[in-house]
């Protein structure tokens, strides 16, 4: 067949498909526009439709037994190669058919963006987590952080007499990454009984192939709404494994912010009925309230860390040993300046907006003890 003949099967218009892409784009826009005026909205559709979309495409991916988004970022270098070869094969005979092209690419794009406003993106603009459990979110004094790391160790005590320790070293998660699946899926269970705001369903957490080289990013955990995955990092130390997991579960059941997934996997884990999720929810509460109480007070900090139980306390000289492995990676620079402006550009703090589930967690302290 000759090149003319080719050519004159090509596309002369921009698909329909195409053209239906560009107007659910456009609706999204004008639905997030609308949603960073009028809470309400935000809160309605993350509540009642935009599960669906969340559910759906998490059910869509869940039989895969890997990391569909892992697999997608490998072979992107090898799949824009194709596109470009392909397009060049196919909408090169003029400036028309370039231009449909174009179009055609823009749509992937668009697509990528409506879905990522329509399952994740309104929900920054939604209602605080401490409106919806009714916490009163204040500033917080040195005093209050004190009260609320000593509660988290009188926790921590309690959880750790039913760990595992190694000789002077980390903690051993006694179950499976797929049980700890199926016990995070319980719990979840439990929190949206609870609380109407999270409706839960089935999910599988995907661990990643390439955990040591992302290890080097910092990212201990990623949701990716493309594909509804829970992508986990099972490079870092057990004890941090539950409550990662479960602060990306968390945001796959609509919980955009990240201080206010913090939040949400640290009430998961200590609802949960294995100790050892409870312990890690504990623990990785207090790191956050000891580092804001560090910072406030050192004296003070000093104080209540000498309270750690002594095997805790060697599971975090054993995770910052670890880390000191890969603290000045340069990539992790790289994808921390990139979270920190994705961060802003949805209306937070950035990256600083993680630690900010101290405030989260002082005022439920404060909260269950006025009771």
């Amino acid at each position: 067949m000759d090149q003319n003949n080719v050519n004159s099967r090509s596309v002369k218009h921009l698909p329909l498909s195409c053209k239906i892409i560009y107007i659910v784009f456009a609706a999204s826009i004008l639905l997030l526009i609308l949603s960073i005026f009028v809470t309400p909205v935000a809160d309605f559709f993350n509540d009642r439709i935009s599960w669906i979309f969340r559910t759906v495409i998490s059910l869509l991916t869940a039989w895969i037994p890997f990391s569909l988004a892992e697999f997608l970022i490998l072979i992107l270098p090898v799949a824009a190669i194709g596109v470009i070869a392909y397009g060049n094969r196919r909408f090169s005979s003029s400036w028309r058919d370039m231009w449909i092209f174009c179009g055609i690419l823009g749509a992937v794009v668009a697509a990528m963006l409506a879905t990522y406003i329509l399952t994740f993106g309104i929900g920054y603009r939604c209602s605080g987590i401490d409106v919806k459990l009714g916490l009163n979110r204040e500033k917080v004094s040195t005093e209050e952080l004190a009260d609320t790391a000593n509660w988290l160790i009188e926790k921590i005590d309690e959880e750790a007499k039913n760990v595992t320790f190694t000789q002077k070293s980390s903690s051993i998660m006694p179950f499976t990454f797929g049980e700890m699946n199926d016990k995070l899926l319980s719990a979840y269970d439990t929190f949206s009984q609870k609380y109407g705001f999270i409706i839960n369903h089935y999910s599988r957490l995907k661990p990643v192939m390439l955990s040591e080289a992302m290890t080097h990013t910092h990212i201990a955990g990623a949701y990716t709404y493309f594909t509804g995955e829970i992508n986990i990092n099972t490079n870092f130390p057990d004890y941090t494994l539950p409550y990662t997991a479960a602060h990306e579960m968390a945001h796959q059941r609509g919980i955009s912010r990240e201080d206010e997934a913090n939040f949400v996997a640290f009430l998961v884990c200590t609802s949960s009925n294995d100790p050892y999720i409870r312990y890690s929810g504990y623990v990785s509460a207090y790191e956050y309230l000891a580092s804001a109480l560090y910072y406030a007070d050192s004296d003070v900090f000093s104080s209540v860390a000498s309270r750690i139980p002594t095997e805790v306390n060697y599971e975090m000289i054993a995770y910052n040993k670890f880390f000191e492995r890969y603290k000045d990676s340069p990539i992790s620079s790289i994808s921390g300046a990139v979270n920190d402006t994705m961060l802003k550009v949805n209306g937070t703090e950035g990256a600083a907006s993680y630690g900010m589930v101290v405030d989260l967690t002082v005022a439920y302290y404060r909260a269950e003890n006025a009771h």
